[in-house]
């Protein structure tokens, strides 16, 4: 694993590189970490054509996991993006893909610096305010069972909330976490504002979308900012949710692929 430091407040960020050629940076999304793009079998099917940039999001993995709310504002979560593609691409704009909150950030980079970025993918996203986002998602009360209860609290409501166990490798991922950096996320992100349709509509980026068909929450909020991004293609996925959808990556890869090759 690699580091940076955030140039604003300091926090270090990891992340790992593997393969060879355009660069790729990915983004996992809340409670995951780099290593579900080598457990869900992206970085075997692209590191070949594919210098991949496999990000720890701050509060993940192996990057600081602060615990104040302040530290997860999407300004700061945007320049540790920056400040990777400055150390590793600073040269070459950088293809980037990004699921829900990774998603939501690599949506906000291009955004900000359109220069660094070759082509966006975005998964299971949002363009939207962020306000109880996480209880929607997730279940009523989720960052309170996170700070109360614990990891294991959390999978309970959300196993409870779908009506099924969350899969053993989505569950092992998310108990590596630390529950209050993740709950201080989570309470920052409720207060985010959204992204403004006029934004969206004036985006040059060459996007591309995917959201599963049974992602009762996000599929209308990635349907909706699809639909505003010019020429952004759609992928559903289907038979799959928020929390499955990124797993089912034979899917994702069919479309992604083509994408990332035409641009």
């Amino acid at each position: 694993m690699q580091d940076v430091r955030n140039p604003v407040d300091g926090t270090r960020i990891a992340y790992q590189v593997v393969g060879t050629g355009t660069p790729l940076l990915m983004v996992h999304g809340t409670a995951l970490s780099h290593s579900i793009w080598r457990g869900f079998g992206y970085a075997k099917a692209l590191q070949a054509q594919y210098r991949l940039i496999l990000v720890d999001m701050r509060g993940h993995g192996r990057s600081d996991k602060p615990h104040d709310s302040d530290s997860y504002a999407m300004d700061l979560v945007v320049a540790d993006l920056l400040e990777i593609l400055d150390t590793e691409s600073p040269f070459e704009p950088a293809h980037v893909l990004g699921y829900s909150f990774g998603g939501r950030a690599v949506l906000s980079l291009a955004i900000e610096h359109s220069d660094r970025v070759r082509s966006l993918t975005v998964g299971g996203g949002s363009s939207r305010p962020m306000t109880g986002a996480f209880d929607a998602l997730f279940f009523p009360g989720c960052v309170d069972a996170l700070e109360r209860a614990g990891m294991d609290g959390f999978l309970e409501g959300w196993g409870i909330r779908r009506g099924r166990p969350v899969d053993p490798q989505t569950a092992a991922a998310f108990r590596r976490n630390d529950a209050l950096a993740l709950a201080a996320y989570m309470r920052r992100s409720d207060v985010e504002p959204g992204i403004d349709d006029a934004v969206l509509r004036a985006m040059t980026t060459p996007t591309s979308m995917f959201v599963g068909s049974k992602d009762r929450e996000r599929r209308p909020d990635t349907e909706y900012a699809a639909s505003l991004i010019p020429d952004c293609s759609l992928t559903v996925i289907e038979g799959t949710d928020h929390a499955s959808a990124v797993a089912a990556s034979e899917a994702v890869l069919a479309s992604l692929i083509p994408f990332l090759n035409q641009n």
